[in-house]
């Protein structure tokens, strides 16, 4: 995967007294919240999982609702816009941020498709390996198997997101989807009744600061991120927008998706910024 990086400098990061004291007044509540509700969801697993399998009929609700408190704490406006689709499927999405993981989740429940090395992340790969991640390698010789995954969590009645940018950016753009990550939805198994909907997740940075403030991208430790998030005198907002989803079958080839896609999600993108 190549790493997405700005010509631009990157936004600076320093927080003042001040903002240490609001950081950790928001921050105490939600590592409670984050915490507290990953401990009570592995709880919760304990008996889903025997029961259920690989269906999750309680713990995503907990995952959902910590999705949403999350913002609240935070003091970020949230909104989202559309129909979130019934039933299984595909969603995919723009990249920006680590907050992308809250927007999408608080609105509907979904399961994120993220590459293998993110399960070994500390904080990040625990929280995605309790709330259903499905981690995959991206190499050729492992699609029959990642073809298998997929449609056994489809059949679970998941909704499977992917981000087909392949990396994050500064939140200002939307990268060419990668035609390589549509190809297990051409599977003779999944193609004929697969719908995918495409999703644009919008940041607006708080009053005065850089438009890039909750963007993640190219070599940024999540810490310090973290921090100026938490630290910020005014929060701005995020606004997630659900287009209409369509069917795989639709479309004669991978690139044509893609690109049918990536036109949904970098219109999303544009309309709020040039509403």
């Amino acid at each position: 995967m190549t790493t997405w990086r700005s010509d631009n400098e990157q936004p600076h990061l320093a927080v003042s007294p001040g903002g240490i004291w609001r950081a950790v007044r928001r921050g105490l509540p939600l590592g409670l919240l984050v915490f507290g509700g990953l401990i009570l969801l592995l709880l919760v697993r304990l008996i889903e999982r025997p029961l259920c399998g690989i269906r999750r009929p309680v713990t995503p609700h907990i995952t959902q609702f910590v999705c949403r408190n999350a913002f609240r704490i935070l003091g970020i406006r949230y909104t989202a816009k559309g129909t979130p689709m019934a039933g299984p499927g595909a969603v995919v999405a723009n990249h920006s941020s680590w907050l992308d993981i809250f927007a999408l989740n608080a609105a509907k429940r979904i399961y994120f498709v993220s590459k293998a090395e993110v399960a070994a992340w500390p904080g990040i790969g625990w929280l995605a390996r309790a709330t259903g991640t499905v981690f995959i390698q991206r190499n050729r010789s492992e699609a029959r198997a990642q073809i298998h995954v997929f449609r056994n969590r489809l059949a679970a009645g998941h909704k499977l997101l992917f981000f087909p940018e392949g990396t994050s950016t500064d939140g200002l753009q939307v990268l060419p989807f990668k035609p390589t990550l549509f190809a297990a939805f051409f599977d003779d198994a999944l193609r004929g009744n697969l719908s995918i909907q495409p999703v644009t997740v919008n940041y607006t940075a708080p009053e005065g600061q850089d438009p890039r403030f909750y963007g993640w991208w190219g070599d940024m430790d999540f810490g310090p991120h973290l921090l100026s998030t938490l630290a910020a005198k005014r929060q701005g907002a995020v606004e997630v927008v659900y287009h209409p989803a369509v069917q795989v079958h639709d479309y004669e080839d991978r690139k044509m998706l893609a690109k049918a896609m990536e036109t949904a999600v970098r219109g999303g993108l544009s309309a709020h910024q040039h509403p």
